[in-house]
């Protein structure tokens, strides 16, 4: 029988520069970059939100949680 993994949930990060229309030209490719992860659900109820770098707009970005 296989454990119960608990509250831990896998969520998906969304880089915010997908909703950017802006020219940018440090961008290297149009896309949306992503990662996944987990969270436990009952220690962070609300959405999370991390800084991590996006190779489409090469730079350090806010990466927002999706549903």
């Amino acid at each position: 029988m296989g454990k119960n993994k608990g509250a831990r949930i896998i969520i998906t990060l969304e880089c915010e520069c997908r909703n950017k229309q802006e020219n940018n030209t440090k961008k290297r490719k149009s896309g949306i970059f992503r990662y996944t992860t987990s969270k436990n659900k009952r220690n962070t109820s609300s959405r999370l939100e991390l800084k991590k770098f996006c190779k489409y707009c090469n730079c350090h970005a806010n990466f927002k949680e999706i549903k």
